[in-house]
Formats: C-alpha cells, structure tokens, sequence
C-alpha cells in the first residue's frame, strides 16, 4: 500500500502525525487525500506549539478516514471499543452519529488516571444531542462521561426531561452538576470542561468560557464512555443521538486554544475532501 506521507508528500512533517496516518490508512485499506492527510498534520503541530498537545491522553478524530475502522484509529492513547456503530454511522466530514439506545464507545481511559484536579474533556459537536427525538422523549444526552451521578463523576452532555430539557450540562469531578451553561454549542463547535484547580472548573462551549465554583472529589477509576456516560459499573447510561466528529480526554489544557486548533482542522478536512 502507498501511504501518502511516505510517498513523497512533502507537507507530512510530523512524527506523530505521521505514524498515526499511516495506522489510518492501513485500517481503511487506502492512502488518504493529501490535503486530509495535511489538514492532520498540522493539527498536530498546531497543538504542539500551542502547549496542549501533551495533556491529551486519549483522542479520536472522528472524521476525515475513509473507513468507520479508520475513524477509530486512536489519534492518541488505546483504541476506543466499538459498541454497535455501523458503517453507515459515519459520515468523514461530519463525524459520527448514536443513537440514543445501543450505540458507544468505551475509551478505554480510567476516570482515575488524571489527577484530581488536571482534567479535561472535549467533544467537537456537529449534531446536538436531541431530547425529543429518543425513545421516550425525555432521555438526556452525554457525550463524554463516566462515574454516573456519583462522587467524583465527569460528564459532558445535554439534559433530558424534567427540569429544562435539552440544555447543556456539565459534571466536573463532582456529583453535582452545573446546568443551563452559555449557549449550546452550535454545528461544528466545541463542548469542553477542564479543571486545574481543586475549587473552581471551566466550562467551554459556542467559543466562550465560563468558570464554576465546585470542589473536586475523588474520580471512580471506571473508563470514560463516549456517546454515553458509565454509570459506575461499567454500563452505558445516558446514551446519545448526537454526532461528533472529535473527542479528548486528560489532562487540563486551554480549551480556547483547543476549540481553535479542532475547528481548522474541520474546515481543512471538510474542503479536502471531494
């Protein structure tokens, strides 16, 4: 197979972005568009000078491969566990889709393996998760999660029935959740949290940020669910019907600059692709 980054496309200057492309295209069974191929790159060397690149422990770029397979392929850490999405799930500009019933992935990320307080969660939305479109209408929506509604949980999400449907809610390190944040974040945005100290966390979403007041707890060890949150014994609860097409999970960075360097690299896959 000719891989595009060692086939004398000069523009794959990167070591990590290099052997990552190389594991894309091998699970699609294909070379990627050069300019798909370049769009990932400097991705990678945008979060390298930005600082943020070492606090993301476990990632995927839910968009650009060709193949569902190549979408799962770990930008870093292990591989997330495929649970029931399809081929036709996936959508390379867009990203992927639940579907509010059966549909995640397990991390494969410890909800203990970051400090207390150095954490961060990221999901770049192209769909809202939609309260009125699953099965009992009143289910709410995680994207990223773990812990459930126990001490120390973590999620990101929107909320179900009762209480203010469909808006945006946040878990950080904490059984309480913050809710009603901003604005939802809007197609091909970014929905973040990312604490660094023991009282206070920061809430990203629609290209603002807003700081909560809200001691850290102590994190169950349980992995973090993606399109769902882990409800403290390894199930999936809360599972979503929106799309993503980018998740990060680690340690806390800037989530101004990672909302940035994530919506060029969108935009640069979107026009790279035919």
């Amino acid at each position: 197979m000719t891989l595009v980054w060692a086939s004398g496309y000069n523009g794959i200057t990167d070591p990590d972005a290099q052997t990552y492309l190389a594991a894309v295209e091998a699970a699609d069974g294909q070379a990627l568009e050069g300019d798909v191929a370049l769009a990932i790159n400097d991705f990678v060397v945008g979060c390298k000078l930005d600082g943020i690149w070492d606090a993301i422990k476990a990632s995927c770029i839910l968009a650009g491969a060709r193949t569902l397979s190549g979408a799962l392929v770990p930008l870093k850490g292990t591989a997330p566990t495929n649970n029931n999405f399809v081929s036709g799930d996936y959508n390379r500009e867009t990203g992927l889709v639940g579907d509010s019933t059966t549909k995640y992935l397990n991390s494969n990320r410890a909800g203990n393996a970051d400090p207390q307080d150095d954490i961060h969660l990221a999901a770049w939305v192209t769909q809202n998760h939609d309260p009125a479109t699953t099965p009992t209408t009143t289910s709410g929506g995680i994207y990223v999660g773990n812990g459930g509604t126990s001490t120390g949980a973590s999620s990101i999400g929107r909320q179900g029935g009762g209480v203010l449907p469909g808006i945006n809610f946040v878990r950080s390190r904490n059984s309480n959740a913050d809710i009603n944040i901003g604005s939802d974040p809007p197609a091909h945005g970014l929905f973040g949290m990312a604490r660094s100290l023991s009282a206070s966390y920061i809430v990203r979403t629609a290209e603002a940020n807003y700081s909560f007041n809200r001691n850290s707890e102590s994190s169950p060890s349980n992995n973090y669910f993606v399109f769902a949150r882990n409800d403290g014994s390894n199930s999936p609860d809360v599972i979503c019907n929106g799309r993503l097409s980018f998740y990060s999970i680690g340690e806390s960075l800037d989530l101004a600059l990672l909302d940035n360097r994530v919506s060029t690299l969108m935009t640069d896959i979107g026009a790279a692709i035919p």
